[in-house]
């Protein structure tokens, strides 16, 4: 019964930009997400179905096809992340999102009569943007992954948002290591090389993230993925 005055009450607001519709889920990161980013799927699979109803309430407000790109982003960003979640609820314990047949691959939202998988959304929509910086948005759930935001993003402060997880995840030792002459960095920016341009493009984005003035051209690495879940337990120790 309370999941059904939940699914009414966010299907009677009538615009997408209302906060009704991302307070149940600003409300589960800030409880569920710690501050460095580990995730508590024990407590959180608890309250599976307050979000399974805010993955409903996406696809039942969309913006609108004309709304402006920095609309669209937000939605997308927040649904693939939420849809990450949901897909480790359904499916914990586990010790990888890569223990799932086709993570990446399966139908997992609908919106307006399409079915979409996390791929699709990454692929064919986020990357399709533009804006780089979709890479340290989302998250996968796992150790070397951008951390999941305690906070949903939003159009209005989506700039100040993105640049803020572009400074987080270069900063963040355990993701990369940029030092004057040698950058050990995360393999996002092997496997997704050309979104950030070429090499020096590249070396020059990642000095506009981390506001550090040019340099010596360093010599690049990319570090081992680290693909065990984001958790604050360790699934082999659940009963």
């Amino acid at each position: 019964m309370k999941k059904i005055i939940l699914l009414l009450g966010l299907f009677s607001l009538p615009l997408w930009g209302q906060k009704g519709v991302h307070e149940s889920w600003g409300r589960m990161l800030q409880t569920y997400v710690s501050a460095n980013g580990a995730v508590d799927y024990v407590a959180w699979k608890k309250e599976a179905s307050a979000l399974d109803a805010y993955i409903v309430a996406l696809q039942t407000h969309a913006p609108a096809p004309e709304a402006p790109q920095s609309q669209w982003m937000a939605y997308w960003i927040n649904a693939y992340n939420a849809l990450t979640v949901q897909l480790i609820l359904q499916n914990y314990p586990l010790e990888s999102i890569r223990d799932l047949f086709r993570p990446w691959g399966r139908e997992v939202f609908q919106l307006r009569g399409e079915d979409y998988s996390l791929g699709d959304i990454e692929h064919r929509i986020l990357r399709k943007m533009g804006d780089p910086r979709i890479h340290f948005a989302i998250n996968c759930a796992s150790a070397s992954c951008p951390q999941l935001s305690r906070e949903v993003y939003e159009s209005r402060r989506l700039d100040f948002q993105l640049d803020r997880a572009a400074r987080q995840f270069l900063n963040d030792p355990t993701k990369n290591n940029i030092q004057e002459e040698v950058w050990e960095l995360s393999k996002i920016f092997l496997w997704f090389g050309r979104d950030f341009g070429g090499r020096q493009e590249k070396i020059d984005r990642i000095r506009d993230y981390l506001g550090r003035p040019g340099g010596k051209t360093p010599k690049i690495r990319y570090l081992k993925y680290d693909w065990r879940l984001n958790t604050t337990y360790k699934p082999s120790v659940i009963q």
